[in-house]
């Protein structure tokens, strides 16, 4: 979650239900992956490589997650749907983690992502718009050709 001053950038959609209440949100690695569908390498991949901020440790030295983790983690699933490559959600990251100032930067990174993903959705249209008319077309064939059968 990013703040600034008086308004709070939440980082996902609404609270999940099966979370437990802020300042009880100590989550182990094993289940994190539950609830993210990510692997435990993954999740430690992540914290390597800058994607992840830093991740509280347990006094044995586990990582222990919070509910603002999870909030990440479900961002970062998200910029990762929109086909963002790593580099950049790294630096989105590093953005985020300079402060405020970087408001700019991450509106354009963000803006980019944006008009990829609309570029995206219209070569999928089109490519359905193919689909339909070849289901239609072998729709109508299946039905020509069983008309003339013999029966």
């Amino acid at each position: 979650m990013e703040t600034t001053g008086t308004r709070t950038d939440t980082c996902a959609g609404p609270p999940q239900p099966d979370r437990r209440p802020d300042g009880q949100d100590s989550y182990t690695i094993s289940e994190v992956a539950a609830f993210t569908g990510l692997t435990a390498h993954t999740l430690r991949w992540y914290e390597r490589i800058g994607l992840m901020p830093h991740i509280d440790r347990s006094h044995t030295g586990q990582r222990r997650y919070s509910n603002r983790d999870l909030d990440w983690l479900d961002l970062v699933g998200k910029l990762r749907l929109t086909g963002m490559p790593v580099a950049d959600m790294v630096r989105y990251a590093e953005l985020v983690r300079e402060g405020d100032h970087t408001y700019g930067a991450r509106y354009e990174l963000l803006e980019e992502t944006r008009r990829d993903v609309l570029a995206r959705i219209a070569e999928l249209q089109d490519t359905l718009a193919v689909l339909d008319r070849k289901i239609a077309f072998y729709g109508d064939a299946g039905h020509a050709l069983a008309s003339e059968r013999p029966r």
